[in-house]
């Protein structure tokens, strides 16, 4: 009995060679996180309703109200965290990880150790008070079942566990160590922030919740006369001018806040064993693995506000990560290297394929002029919708405005989609880059390329042009190559992936006499 509850209980040394593994149970704080964060909770919400009532009970009876209701609120939430921790049990076996939990339908699950992929370890500001961690081991599925989360676990514990699920014997001729750090941040890379995509829609989001919140205290006609007083006297043009730059300067605080909160104290790392960590975070901290093993190549991403102040970002190109998933926990397994000089960025991304040039910053092979016609026509279609619609609704001199700042750009867009188009091999890899407002060089392994897509429209075939898309079954599955030479393309990717391609390229059948 008394080794039943020791297993139980989860005191007891992992198992030796032979023994079964044993079961652990969360750290027992877990239940005092949830009370705290509960009490939180109950405060915020309870004190509005407190002062509503208070005009029909009196100040005592409704402080005792909420007093009693937020007291009872919380022992009832702590009570049913405390039988979830007492009834939530893990182990790691030889074999399998699993997780055990239930009161009156026991739930019990388990992942193949060799099946794991990633190893994730989280901590908000409350958990990192009492040196707590959340655990979620993946498998790189979609499916919901292809994950356990452990919370919450002793920041030591879950380091053991990381070390201990990601560990696997080393490949057969592996090349040689290079471990360390492979990047870190930079403060002034915090300058990068303002010019990202986040700001403008930081700035929106601004603006629209000044207004939801002026109109739950009924002073939403308030604000937006306090606003047309302090435009009363300019023109309309500088009054949007204003206002639009009044919220993308707020957005632009904002995108410093949330930087310095997702990137302070970043830290690329490849450990012992061939994993590579990313450690970054200010008030939540987060740390993700990749296994090397699971590496088909890198991603260079250039946005258009980022680019323009010559700088990149790195990303992973690897199978087993579960993007969706991992954007709704706001975490993007991918993001190896924040926004930084290019430069940089490139020499982190051939640190981490263990190349002494970068593939990703050679020169690549130009496209035909066709390909920018294409996009020149494209990018001007477009600029003539809103010119358009100022022509209809609006006078005469608004479609010209509109026509002088919408033309230009889009054709400086066009140039820029046509500049960045290139492809060529660098050694192991097949290099491919494309994009305007989001530019982005790829590095992938040849040997990860499982299947090729050859696609021509009308207008393609006769440019003699072609969009050449590598399958593989890492990142985003799909990596393109537009508008290159049909004759050049059908060649690059037979030399890339010798043999894949060459049964399908039969000659068409010969017209008729």
């Amino acid at each position: 009995m008394k080794a039943d509850a020791a297993e139980a209980d989860g005191r007891t040394a992992p198992p030796g060679p032979g023994r079964a593994a044993r079961w652990r149970r969360l750290d027992p704080r877990t239940y005092i996180v949830t009370a705290l964060v509960l009490a939180g909770v109950v405060v915020t919400a309870g004190v509005p309703a407190g002062l509503g009532v208070t005009a029909a009970l009196g100040v005592a009876h409704a402080t005792l109200w909420t007093v009693a209701g937020a007291v009872l609120v919380t022992a009832l939430g702590t009570g049913v965290d405390y039988v979830r921790w007492r009834r939530t049990g893990y182990r790691v076996g030889p074999e399998r990880a699993e997780l055990r939990q239930g009161l009156l339908l026991v739930k019990r699950r388990s992942l193949p150790l060799e099946r794991i992929r990633t190893v994730d370890l989280t901590a908000n500001p409350l958990l990192r008070v009492f040196g707590l961690v959340t655990v979620r081991i993946g498998t790189g599925e979609h499916a919901r079942d292809g994950a356990l989360e452990l919370e919450s676990v002793a920041r030591a514990e879950g380091e053991r566990l990381r070390r201990e699920l990601l560990a696997h014997p080393p490949a057969p001729q592996a090349p040689p160590p290079d471990e360390g750090t492979l990047g870190s941040i930079r403060p002034a890379w915090v300058l990068y922030a303002p010019v990202s995509f986040l700001s403008p829609l930081l700035a929106g989001a601004s603006a629209g919740g000044l207004l939801q919140i002026s109109d739950w205290f009924g002073a939403q006609r308030d604000v937006i006369g306090l606003v047309a007083r302090c435009f009363r006297h300019a023109p309309l043009g500088w009054a949007v001018a204003g206002s639009a730059g009044a919220a993308l300067a707020a957005g632009a605080v904002g995108a410093l806040g949330v930087w310095t909160e997702m990137w302070w104290n970043h830290r690329l790392e490849r450990e012992p064993g061939g994993t590579l960590r990313v450690r970054r975070g200010l008030f939540t901290a987060r740390s993700v693995s990749v296994e090397e093993r699971r590496l088909r190549g890198v991603e260079v991403v250039e946005p258009l506000g980022v680019r323009l102040l010559r700088a990149a970002r790195v990303d992973a190109v690897a199978t087993g990560l579960v993007h969706k998933e991992a954007r709704e926990r706001h975490v993007d397994h991918r993001n190896l290297l924040p926004a930084a000089p290019r430069a940089v960025a490139h020499q982190v991304a051939a640190r981490v394929l263990r190349e002494p040039v970068p593939p990703t910053a050679a020169p690549l092979a130009a496209h035909p002029a066709a390909a920018g016609g294409r996009r020149l026509r494209r990018a001007l279609a477009a600029a003539l919708v809103p010119v358009g619609l100022a022509v209809v609704l609006g006078p005469w001199w608004a479609a010209v405005c509109v026509a002088t700042v919408a033309l230009p750009v889009a054709a400086a867009l066009a140039r820029s989609a046509y500049r960045a188009l290139g492809h060529r091999l660098s050694g192991p890899y097949l290099v491919a880059r494309s994009g305007a407002v989001r530019r982005s060089t790829v590095a992938l392994q040849r040997s990860g390329v499982i299947g090729w897509t050859v696609r021509q429209s009308y207008v393609q075939r006769r440019a003699g042009l072609v969009t050449l898309t590598a399958t593989t079954a890492a990142g985003r599955g799909r990596y393109r190559v537009p508008d290159a030479a049909e004759s050049e393309a059908l060649a690059f990717a037979e030399e890339a992936v010798p043999g894949l391609l060459a049964p399908f390229l039969t000659p068409w059948p010969p017209h008729g006499p």
